[in-house]
């Protein structure tokens, strides 16, 4: 599994600190595209901060360091915990339609084991 976003971006003369300001305002969107990562446990990210980076590959691709918090809920099995994690996504910019493309890690699937 790996997981995109996509988010309108417009890039000036100084595109780290638009994607900073951008990664601030969008801050709810961030963890639902970090939460799909963490579905299969029944957690969801809160608080995605921006860690490390924005490091730019070259001037439109690049990756940084999201620092959320992870929270599991369960009312019935009286579950409620919050660890703070971090992933590393990789970004890409297309400027010819004002997108900023968000790719988080691979990570693989278990198929179901033969019987």
């Amino acid at each position: 599994m790996q997981e995109t976003w996509t988010f309108d971006f417009q890039s000036t003369a100084n595109p780290k600190e638009d994607l900073e300001r951008l990664l601030a305002e969008r801050e709810q969107e961030l963890g639902i595209f970090l939460s799909y990562y963490y579905k299969k446990e029944g957690a969801v990210a809160e608080k995605v901060k921006l860690k490390s980076g924005p490091e730019f590959y070259s001037s439109k691709t690049g990756s940084m360091v999201l620092d959320f918090d992870l929270v599991h809920f369960n009312a019935c099995l009286a579950i409620n915990e919050q660890v703070r994690e971090e992933m590393k996504v990789d970004f890409k910019v297309d400027e010819e339609n004002q997108k900023l493309i968000l790719t988080g890690p691979f990570w693989p699937i278990r198929e179901m084991d033969e019987i």
